[in-house]
């Protein structure tokens, strides 16, 4: 069964990148000294250290091990190439909730990008698949757990 493409735009990469980066390069070598340290204390059967040291050194391998698979099936949505008439991944989309009377503004990114707190939604999330390939000027409804939304996309961006 073939894996599920991870879609990320350009700067997503770059993120992943560059954690992954972190994570080999510095992080390892930080908690190899930390286990070090703690070994030198003596016995490792009662050494706090040396039991929280190897739980920081699973948790950074397995994320390591999480982030090399994300970016063996990556996909980069190259944003100059996505289409400003219709929305799609790497779009930044100004709507209107017909609701709440207020703008809100939805940057569309893959899964792995998403952050509420900054904007960002999921291609994957109930907004995110209901506002794909739509244009300025329609109203979607989108049901929520929150109930069903209505909102009337007003402007289109490519971010650049």
């Amino acid at each position: 069964m073939e894996e599920k493409k991870t879609l990320l735009t350009y700067t997503g990469l770059k993120k992943l990148e560059e954690e992954l980066e972190n994570l080999k390069v510095v992080k390892r070598k930080e908690v190899a000294g930390k286990i070090r340290e703690a070994r030198e204390q003596g016995d490792l059967s009662e050494n706090a250290e040396y039991d929280a040291a190897k739980d920081e050194q699973r948790d950074i391998e397995a994320r390591i091990e999480e982030l090399e698979k994300i970016l063996k099936n990556v996909e980069v949505v190259v944003e100059d190439e996505v289409d400003s008439e219709k929305i799609n991944i790497g779009c930044t989309v100004t709507v209107y909730d017909c609701e709440f009377e207020e703008e809100l503004e939805f940057k569309i990114v893959g899964s792995t990008e998403a952050n509420s707190l900054q904007g960002k939604i999921s291609n994957e999330s109930p907004v995110g698949k209901a506002l794909l390939g739509r244009s300025a000027g329609e109203t979607v409804s989108v049901e929520t757990q929150a109930g069903i939304m209505e909102y009337k996309i007003l402007k289109i961006e490519r971010t650049v």
